[in-house]
């Protein structure tokens, strides 16, 4: 009995990539070149850690903080709002939706925050009352009301609230049809289908960007330094304006930047991964097995299920 030959194997060769290692190479010498010119440069290094924790850098960072998460958050719930009306079948309400985001949308943040800020020049006072009557509930001044928080408040949340709209409106209408119609069809009503079925299928798409809005959103506070808001950049000239030392502590400001930029990535990241585990938990199919076995039973359940007579 004769053995089958063993066919030998053809010798592996290693592929040399010298490809990567020039490209590496590359990369190490501008870096090098780059931090070579930072220490030649007039910059006092030793003085950039006293900045990063400086009251005044540290009031900045706060005050960046609460401005951004205050417009993020009532921009989202706004934008949940108009995205809704966006969808519906009032043709006002649609319209009504549709121009509110070509306006907010539409303007330059800065500008909006400078037209918001000026108020004053348009309508001197804020009053509230019945109209065609002398009767008046309020009466405000509108600088006393209209601070440089509350303007650039508005300008960031109207403008990040039109993005939203556009951003949840993709989510809702990224659900399968066919679900919201099979659970129509059992009798929930339009907050349970949009609770168990849209909403939970939806913000997979809607996560992501509205993570990346956050992020500019934080960024995007800078601009508000031009109406007297003590943000970080604003924080950071206020310094520089003393000591002259504008370099120091722009790289300051840049570095709590860097810094809470860093948490809202994790943040978002973390989020992404929790719906995607809840979603492959729930099969897959946008519904928590719990409401696809209720919605089976319920299938099975007069008058649904043919009569066998």
């Amino acid at each position: 009995m004769t053995t089958p030959s063993v066919r030998e194997l053809m010798p592996q060769v290693r592929l040399r990539h010298w490809g990567r290692w020039v490209i590496a190479v590359v990369i190490l010498v501008i870096l090098g070149a780059l931090a070579y010119g930072a220490s030649q440069g007039d910059i006092s290094w030793r003085d950039i850690p006293y900045y990063i924790i400086s009251p005044i850098i540290l009031t900045g960072l706060v005050n960046t903080i609460i401005l951004a998460v205050a417009a993020q958050v009532v921009a989202v719930v706004l934008g949940v709002i108009i995205a809704l009306m966006r969808i519906s079948e009032n043709p006002v309400a649609k319209w009504f939706a549709a121009a509110y985001t070509w306006l907010f949308r539409g303007l330059p943040v800065l500008l909006q925050i400078l037209l918001w800020y000026n108020l004053a020049l348009i309508f001197p006072r804020l009053q509230l009352g019945i109209p065609f009557t002398d009767v008046v509930f309020i009466d405000l001044s509108t600088n006393a009301v209209m601070t440089t928080f509350v303007a650039a408040f508005l300008g960031l949340m109207l403008n990040e609230s039109a993005y939203m709209a556009e951003i949840v409106r993709a989510g809702l209408n990224s659900v399968d049809r066919g679900q919201i119609e099979a659970a129509q069809s059992i009798g929930e009503t339009p907050l349970q289908r949009m609770w168990r079925i849209v909403l939970p299928q939806a913000m997979r798409v809607i996560i992501p960007p509205t993570g990346n809005d956050f992020i500019n959103m934080l960024k995007g506070t800078a601009m508000a330094s031009v109406i007297g808001y003590v943000e970080l950049i604003r924080a950071a000239n206020n310094i520089a304006s003393f000591n002259l030392q504008v370099m120091e502590t722009l790289i300051a400001a840049a570095f709590w930047y860097m810094v809470i930029v860093s948490v809202a990535s994790v943040g978002q990241s973390y989020l992404e991964r929790s719906f995607d585990r809840s979603d492959r938990a729930r099969g897959g199919s946008g519904g928590s097995r719990r409401a696809r076995r209720r919605l089976a039973r319920d299938l099975m359940t007069p008058p649904l299920v043919r009569s066998q007579s």
